[in-house]
C-alpha cells in the first residue's frame, strides 16, 4: 500500500501512551499533527513539547474548531470514544478512533450512524488486519486453500502487574475500561480471527477474575464459537499469564493449516502446494518477532497504525475503499459483548446481538 497521498493534517484526541504511537504513525503515513487536546491540559502540552508543529489546546471545541485539521485520532479511554468523536464528527472531521470503537453495540452504532450521515469517514484501529502476514493467510482463506474452514482460535495470553491496573483509576473499570482481558488486550486478535474466519453465530463462555485486585473485570475469559459458515473455534485471553507469551491465532481446514503468531506465519502446510508457498517459507526463516504486548503494553511498533492512517488518507481523497470502518469495528466488540452476557447467564449466546 503506498503511503504518497496529499498531505493530511491530523488532530489527536487523547495524550497518553497511545498518543505517541499516532504521532509517529502519523508522520510515517505522510501526514503532521498539528494539534491536540487531552482534557489534562499538561498532557496535551507534552505531548505538543514532542511534535514539532503541534498546537496543545486547552479548550476542546476551540480544538474542533481549528480548520487545518482534515483528521482526527481518538486515543481517550475505551468508554470515553463516544462524545469526543461524535463532536469530531459534528465538526466535519473524519475520525480515527482506538480499538474498542466504543464498549457498547448503542453507541457503536450511533457513531456509525452520525458519520454516514455527516458523510465523514469513520476508521476503527485494528492494525493487525495491514500486516502482510495477516494479509497473506486472508489471501489464501479468500482462494479457497484451507478447503473447508474446519477450526479457528485466538490465543492470548498476556501478563499485566498489580501496578499497570493501579496506573489509572479507569483500568479495570466497565465504564471505561468496558471489559477486561477481552475488551482491552485480546480485541485485536479477536478481530483478526472474525476477519480470517467469518463471522461468529454462537458463543458459550466463561470468565474470572482471579490474579489482580481492584478491578472490575475479567482478567482470564475463555470461550467456545460456532462460526456462520459451521467450522468451530475457540478464544483464550489472560493478562494473568506470567511472563507473557506472543498472541496466536491459528486457521484450519480440511485442506491446510497455518498459525499466526504476533506478525509471523510460523506454520504454513497446504494439501495443495504453490509456487507463492516458497516466499512464505522464506519469510518465515527470517522473520524474528519481538514480545509485542505480552508483557510490556508500550511494546508494539506503529508499523500497522501507519498502514491504517495511510488507508485513511487515501480513503479521504477518494484513491482507496477505507478497509476497517466503523461496521468492521463494531464486529469485535459484538462478539466480546456476547461473550460477557454467556459468562454472566451461563448459557450460549447467539449472534447477531
Amino acid at each position: 500500500m503506498s503511503m504518497q497521498h496529499n498531505a493530511k493534517k491530523f488532530g489527536i484526541i487523547g495524550c497518553g501512551m497511545i498518543a505517541g504511537f499516532h504521532v509517529k504513525a502519523v508522520e510515517a503515513a505522510g501526514g503532521s499533527t498539528v494539534a491536540c487536546f487531552d482534557k489534562f491540559p499538561a498532557s496535551a502540552q507534552r505531548l505538543a513539547a514532542q511534535c514539532p508543529g503541534c498546537k496543545a489546546y486547552e479548550d476542546f471545541d476551540r480544538f474542533l474548531a481549528d480548520k487545518s485539521i482534515d483528521i482526527v485520532t481518538v486515543g481517550t479511554p475505551s468508554g470515553d470514544h463516544f462524545e469526543p468523536a461524535m463532536a469530531a464528527v459534528a465538526a466535519g472531521k473524519h475520525v480515527i478512533v482506538e480499538k474498542p470503537l466504543e464498549v457498547t453495540l448503542d453507541r457503536c452504532d450511533k457513531l456509525i450512524a452520525a458519520a454516514k450521515k455527516a458523510g465523514v469517514k469513520l476508521a476503527s484501529v485494528f492494525h493487525s488486519r495491514f500486516h502482510e502476514s495477516s494479509k497473506t493467510i486472508k489471501k489464501a482463506v479468500e482462494n479457497g486453500r484451507f478447503g473447508k474452514l474446519t477450526l479457528g482460535n485466538a490465543v492470548v495470553k498476556w501478563y499485566r502487574t498489580q501496578q499497570y491496573y493501579d496506573s489509572g483509576a479507569w483500568r479495570g473499570t466497565w465504564k471505561l475500561d468496558g471489559g477486561g482481558a477481552l475488551m482491552n488486550q485480546a480485541i485485536h486478535t479477536i478481530d483478526l480471527l472474525i476477519w480470517l474466519m467469518g463471522n461468529i453465530a454462537e458463543v458459550s463462555a466463561h470468565t474470572a477474575l482471579l490474579a489482580h485486585e481492584r478491578i472490575e473485570v475479567e482478567d482470564t475469559a475463555t470461550a467456545t464459537l460456532k462460526f456462520a459458515n459451521g467450522a468451530l473455534g475457540t478464544i483464550v485471553g489472560t493478562t494473568a499469564a506470567y511472563p507473557g507469551y506472543l498472541k496466536r491465532v491459528e486457521i484450519h481446514g480440511s485442506a491446510g493449516s497455518a498459525v499466526l503468531e504476533e506478525e509471523d506465519i510460523i506454520k504454513w502446510d497446504f494439501e495443495t502446494a504453490l509456487p507463492e508457498d516458497e516466499a512464505v517459507r522464506e519469510a518465515m526463516r527470517n522473520q524474528k518477532s519481538g514480545g509485542g504486548g505480552a508483557a510490556d503494553p508500550s511494546a508494539i511498533n506503529f508499523t500497522g497504525h501507519a498502514k491504517l492512517f495511510a488507508n485513511m488518507i487515501a480513503a479521504v481523497d477518494g484513491k482507496e475503499s477505507l478497509l476497517v470502518d466503523g461496521t468492521e469495528g463494531r464486529r469485535s466488540v459484538e462478539a466480546i459483548l456476547a461473550i460477557y452476557q454467556s459468562a454472566e447467564t451461563g448459557k450460549p449466546v447467539r449472534l447477531p446481538l
